[in-house]
Parts: structure tokens; C-alpha cells; sequence
């Protein structure tokens, strides 16, 4: 809803991005009634500068979508619990494995979920992926069916004791006598969640990342306490805890949002309890995940194609530009075989500009270059005029620019690297054009205003 009124009100990128900043953070306060969490999770997730003037109405949307959360349902919330047992210091190392534990899950969410999406991207026909997303689905909700939903109340059921019943009436309710059984089955369903939610996003369903990760952590939080207690070595530690601090632990290492993962779960609970843990966790989850993968799950496609907008203004500025409109056309190719003479007379007399693409004759491929300083010394002596090929003057060019390959920011990078002022582009093999660096800098203040006005 933000983006289309953004659109039909013409208004620029920053405040676009406020915009739908501001719908998330209503989103979620309302939703979890967690007003502070929503405003960080706006500033870490969709990168916005953290000034007064996106502060405020960030504090506006999410104030104002709480009460009116407040005014339709009361003070019911989806995740309502208190913390009964306090955080103890000797249980810090525990803690700590829980972080490590929540990185590796996260990396594994991630990895899964990119090698799935780009399985079913290869297939073209969207039927297909509809039929066999939801065939594979049905067969894993079938003998795992807590996977259905958002899984709030198997998160209820794991926070207030009632683990046993998750898997009632399901085809292991028989395995469940054995203590580790439970165990087993719950790291499976771990598993399992990340592989059911990526072929959801796959085959082209809509769904969430933000509820997945509650479910996935508090399952695997507890999971560590459980395993902990069972193996009798250690006083026992408070699973409902865990579970609690495996939500902040494995929210902060899939979204990359490790302040959102604290306070959600600190506002949750209505205290403060948990907070010294949950930083450490949600600090080893994030850390451990962005070593191995660099953008979250929400931005791993932009983040690969150079067109994420970040906290960087120089890269999104550049992000947001058209290559298009700096590419400049107006260069007159030669062909290798063409004599002196017929270069000054068919190109360098007509031709307006100092730099002269070489190209194949019949592929239009790039082969080189020839500047206007290559030729100053010998264009006003005509005995040389049949003798000298313009493939005896023509050289490579600094750096090459690919339409399909490059974006703003790498041909940024491939001026600066070169010191050129000009590069030719090519696409699909062929010469395509050149982009001038004074036209590149003169596109990118332009954008820089509209960005920031």
C-alpha cells in the first residue's frame, strides 16, 4: 500500500522508503505489541537514517497502530508470557552455545532457502512450480503438521511446558515414550520449517520470513535446553527461557536484524530479564550468519545484483541510477582493415567527438579503440594515408563495461580504478556505446538531490 501511494503521489526514494518503513512498523507493533521493536526493526531492515525527522513519524505509525491494536483486541497478545525464572550468570556458557547454535541454523536457512529459490526459478512455467510446491508441501505437513501456519501455538506450547503435545496425533505420536525421541523429532522439524518455507517463497507463494524465525527459534532454543537437562551433567536450565532467547538468537542471524531480535523479545516477555542473554545470543547469531552471507534472506537477490539500498547514501544513489541514461551513442566505429585515409574522412571530419570504437565489420564486436591523439602526429601527412591500418593504431581500451554484468556502482569503481573518461560498453558481444565520467557525475548529483530532498 506505502509503495503505490508513493508512486501515485510522485514522491521521492528517501521518503518512499519512510513510507514503507512506517507500514512495517505499524505492522508489527500491532501485531505483537511491541511499539519499540517495530521502530528498530524499520531503521535495521530497510536501512533508514536515524534522524529526527524519520524518527518521528516512525514513532507515529508505530504508536498509532498499537492503539488501535489496543482498541480492537485488547491487551491479548499472540506470544503472551512472563519470564518466571531469572537469568543466572553461571549459565552464561549455555547461552553462548545457544548463539552458536542459532548461527549455524541461520546459515543453513539461508543457504536452503537460496539453493531452493533458484531451483524453482528454473523452472518457466508457472504452473509447475504452483503443482509441485504445493504436492511437496502436502507430503511434509502430512507427517509434520505443526509446519502449517504460522506456529504461535507451538511456540505457546513449547513456553509453557506442553512440548509432548506438539506431536499428538501425528504418525510419531507412537516414538514419543523415549525422552530423546522429542529431541530428534525437533531438530527434524527445525530442519524441515527452513526447507517448507523456501519452497513456499519457491513456488511462488506468499508468505513470511518474520514468523518462520519465531517458530524455528523458540523450537530450537528449547531443544538446546532439553538436550542440556538430559544429559544430567548440568543444572538443569529454564527451556522456556531458551526457547524465548533462540527466537531473539535465530531472528537476528536470518533477518540481520540483531537490535529488532532484542527488544521484540525484552517487550514480549514485559521485562528485562532476558536481555543480557538475549545480546549475547542475537550478537553470536548475527555475527556468525553475516560472516558466511553477507545480506539477509530479505535482500540476498537485491544484494547479489548491486541494487540493495543501504546506510551507504554514495551506493544507493548509484543503485538508484539508469545506466540508460548516461550511455552516450553519438561515437562513429571504424573496422580494423580501413586505411588512414578512410578514418579521417568517413570518422575523425564528421565525427565530433576524440575517441573511435573499432568493431568488427560484420559481428559489431568491440576490438579496440583509437583516440584522436593516437593519430594528431601523422592525420596531416597524406603519404600515409594507404599505408597505415587502423588496426596498427588501435589498442585495448582501460577497462570494458558489460550492459548485462555491470552495475552503477562496479562502473564507479571501473573509472576510478582506470582514471579513463571514457569507457566503451558492450552487450551480448557487441559495441553498445560509452559512458563519460563528467555524464556519470553530472546524473549522479542530479540523483543525489532527489535522494535527499
Amino acid at each position: 500500500i506505502s509503495s503505490n501511494l508513493s508512486r501515485l503521489f510522485h514522491i521521492n526514494q528517501s521518503q518512499r522508503t519512510l513510507l514503507i518503513g512506517c507500514a512495517a512498523a505499524g505492522a508489527l507493533s500491532s501485531i505483537f505489541k511491541a511499539p519499540i521493536a517495530a521502530i528498530i526493526f524499520a531503521v535495521e531492515v530497510f536501512s533508514l537514517d536515524l534522524t529526527l525527522m524519520s524518527l518521528l513519524p516512525l514513532l507515529l505509525a508505530s504508536l498509532s497502530a498499537i492503539i488501535t491494536s489496543y482498541f480492537f483486541f485488547g491487551a491479548q497478545t499472540v506470544l503472551p508470557f512472563q519470564v518466571l525464572e531469572p537469568f543466572l550468570v553461571d549459565q552464561l556458557p549455555f547461552f553462548m552455545l545457544l548463539g552458536l547454535v542459532a548461527g549455524i541454523t541461520s546459515i543453513y536457512f539461508a543457504s536452503t532457502y537460496d539453493w531452493i529459490h533458484k531451483r524453482f526459478e528454473a523452472i518457466s512455467r508457472l504452473w509447475v512450480r504452483l503443482v509441485l510446491g504445493g504436492a511437496l508441501l502436502g507430503v511434509l505437513i502430512y507427517f509434520f503438521p505443526p509446519l502449517y501456519g504460522e506456529g504461535f501455538s507451538t511456540i505457546n506450547k513449547l513456553l509453557y511446558g506442553s512440548s509432548e503435545q506438539i506431536f499428538n496425533n501425528t504418525v510419531f505420536s507412537s516414538f514419543l515414550d523415549h525422552p530423546w525421541s522429542l529431541v530428534l523429532l525437533l531438530g527434524a522439524l527445525v530442519m524441515i520449517k527452513v526447507v517448507a518455507t523456501s519452497i513456499t517463497f519457491g513456488a511462488g507463494g506468499v508468505g513470511g520470513i518474520f514468523a518462520p524465525s519465531l517458530f524455528m527459534g523458540s523450537v530450537m532454543g528449547f531443544t538446546v535446553a532439553r538436550i542440556i537437562n538430559l544429559t544430567g551433567f548440568f543444572t538443569p536450565v529454564s527451556e522456556a527461557n531458551f526457547a524465548l532467547v533462540g527466537m531473539g538468537g535465530l531472528m537476528a542471524g536470518v533477518l540481520h536484524a540483531p537490535l529488532t531480535a532484542i527488544f521484540l523479545i525484552a517487550e514480549l516477555t514485559g521485562g528485562y530479564t532476558l536481555f543480557i542473554p538475549l545480546m549475547i545470543t542475537a550478537a553470536l547469531g548475527y555475527g556468525i550468519t553475516k560472516w558466511a552471507h553477507p545480506h539477509s534472506v530479505y535482500t540476498m537477490e537485491l544484494g547479489r545484483k548491486g541494487e540493495l539500498i543501504t546506510h551507504n547514501k554514495d551506493h544507493a544513489v548509484l543503485t538508484l541510477m539508469d545506466m540508460e541514461s548516461v550511455v552516450e551513442r553519438n561515437f562513429i566505429p571504424v573496422h580494423p582493415k580501413m586505411t588512414l585515409g578512410q578514418m579521417i574522412h568517413e570518422a575523425v571530419v564528421p565525427s565530433s567527438r576524440n575517441i573511435f570504437p573499432v568493431t568488427h565489420p560484420e559481428t559489431g564486436a568491440l576490438l579496440g579503440i583509437v583516440l584522436l591523439d593516437d593519430i594528431r602526429s601523422i592525420m596531416f601527412d597524406p603519404t600515409q594515408y594507404d599505408s597505415i591500418k587502423v588496426r596498427d593504431l588501435m589498442h585495448e581500451p582501460p577497462e570494458v563495461i558489460d550492459v548485462d554484468q555491470d552495475n552503477m556502482v562496479g562502473i564507479m569503481q571501473k573509472f576510478q580504478e582506470s582514471s579513463a573518461w571514457n569507457l566503451p560498453l558492450v552487450k551480448e558481444g557487441q559495441y553498445y556505446g560509452f559512458i563519460s565520467k563528467s555524464k556519470l557525475l553530472t546524473a549522479y548529483r542530479r540523483k543525489l538531490i532527489h535522494f535527499t530532498i
